[in-house]
């Protein structure tokens, strides 16, 4: 019997249904995986249709030659790790540095582990200088020098220069493929100049002015290229007011700057002046969504990006840390309770009601970190005292009106009325504690060089879950008992 191949149409990457052609495609990996497999063993699925394992691998190495590196990289983070190694022993060689660069830093892990020296400097040498080095930290040493020694003096030293960098810095971004031209020229010539290149880089939006020391003075954006007197000198046409990043500037900042200015790329200078790179729309917001998955790993206590189909061990070692934590503050919280022991064993209600508090608090508290946390991302802690004060007046705003609600329900429930003003009270105290540590928390890490981000919301709920209990508890036992 003669099995027929189908190769699917090239994916249209607009398309808004593209995700769920994703989903469908990986779910069509998944089966014939599952037939090579079965193929492979002689199983009956195999033996009625009739295909060899072979079929089914080029039909498979066929669909992934369809789709871009970036969708390859989404169907490798979904399977699990056996069947992640057939399809990427089926992608194509030169395919390897730029699929290598899409998927996340645990799955590159294993991908990495799979693949010997010869073919880690093969996918290497097909990556621009800026690209390779992303993929640095993650590459074996013998490996990275003979990527080295296979390179231009040239691009050795944009290499070095890109390492240098911390991760958190413009020069980490950057990017060497850029045009620059002379400002004593015509835009003929710049024309010519352009139409002798193969491609433009990605992302130009404009042609870069230097003067003969590569001094920046500014930029010929290509739109007003195309629609200007060709006679016309580049002095004439350029623009002098633009944006220019230093390779140590934070990169949250040069983000920042993309966003205010709607900038598709910006260029890089020394502190000379002079134009040594630029960094393209694409970097940032790569960065951007880097930069957001890790502030929601550090909240819930993470370490690092987990693959998840990585082991239980591995797995374990990335959250026992914060789980160590909050055990530790659970049993904080169930001391103070039991403290109150005789307290509860009187009133009953406030076994029911306590926890209402503390839960309340705890949701409070996170709202309050994740403001701070963005306000510092964007730059405008500028004034913690008048934001601390800002953040008090909240609290006690949905303390007095949460509260109030909650005492009348209590009231209601239990026909106390003192019940109903201690819960009152204890909503109100314990919303304030929370705006309080809301706003020191990440304010103590960010002094400390930590992630204002770390662990924060573990911390807050643990201050309002033990300092919800004590005032609520406390409250019950002064004036109800």
């Amino acid at each position: 019997m003669r099995h027929c191949i189908s190769i699917p149409e090239e994916k249209n990457l607009t398309d808004t249904s593209h995700r769920q052609e994703l989903d469908d495609l990986q779910a069509r990996l998944r089966e014939l995986l599952r037939l090579h497999l079965d193929a492979q063993s002689g199983g009956e699925a195999a033996r009625a249709s009739g295909a060899a394992p072979e079929a089914y691998l080029g039909e498979l190495r066929s669909r992934l030659e369809a789709l871009h590196p970036a969708d390859v990289a989404f169907v490798l983070e979904a399977l699990p790790p056996d069947e992640r190694l057939i399809v990427w022993d089926l992608v194509k060689a030169e395919r390897d540095g730029e699929i290598l660069l899409e998927v996340s830093d645990a799955v590159r892990e294993t991908l990495i582990e799979s693949m010997d020296s010869e073919e880690l400097v093969a996918a290497t040498e097909q990556l621009d200088t800026d690209e390779i080095a992303d993929l640095a930290p993650d590459l074996p040493d013998d490996v990275l020098e003979d990527v080295f020694q296979s390179l231009s003096a040239e691009e050795r030293q944009q290499l070095r220069a890109a390492m240098s960098y911390p991760e958190d810095t413009v020069g980490a971004l950057m990017a060497f493929d850029m045009v620059s031209v002379r400002e004593d020229v015509t835009l003929e010539v710049v024309t010519r100049y352009l139409r002798r290149l193969d491609e433009l880089p990605d992302h130009t939006d404009q042609v870069f002015v230097v003067d003969r020391e590569q001094r920046l003075i500014g930029a010929l954006p290509i739109s007003k290229l195309i629609v200007t007197d060709l006679e016309v000198a580049v002095s004439a046409a350029m623009s002098t007011e633009l944006v220019r990043l230093h390779p140590g500037d934070e990169a949250q900042q040069a983000a920042q700057t993309f966003e205010r200015y709607d900038l598709v790329s910006a260029p890089v200078v020394d502190r000379a002046g002079r134009l040594i790179a630029r960094v393209t729309v694409n970097a940032v917001v790569d960065y951007i969504r880097e930069k957001t998955e890790a502030e929601q790993l550090a909240q819930a206590g993470l370490r690092e990006e987990e693959d998840i189909f990585s082991s239980v061990w591995d797995s374990v070692k990335n959250r026992w840390a914060w789980l160590a934590v909050n055990l530790v503050t659970a049993i904080i919280a169930s001391r103070v309770i039991g403290a109150f022991e005789g307290s509860i064993q009187k009133l009953v209600a406030l076994a029911a009601l306590m926890p209402i508090v503390a839960g309340i608090g705890g949701n409070s508290g996170n709202q309050t970190i994740t403001m701070i946390v963005r306000s510092m991302a964007l730059g405008q802690m500028q004034n913690a005292r008048m934001l601390f004060t800002k953040e008090i007046s909240v609290a006690l705003l949905n303390g007095l009106i949460w509260g109030g609600i909650l005492g009348l329900i209590a009231f209601g429930l239990y026909d106390n009325p003192a019940l109903g003003l201690v819960m009152m009270a204890a909503m109100t105290l314990n919303l304030v504690l929370a705006a309080m540590m809301g706003v020191l928390i990440p304010l103590l890490l960010n002094k400390l060089d930590r992630d204002p981000a770390l662990g924060s919301s573990v911390m807050i709920t643990a201050v309002t879950d033990s300092g919800g209990f004590f005032i609520f508890l406390g409250l019950a036992t002064l004036f109800l008992l």
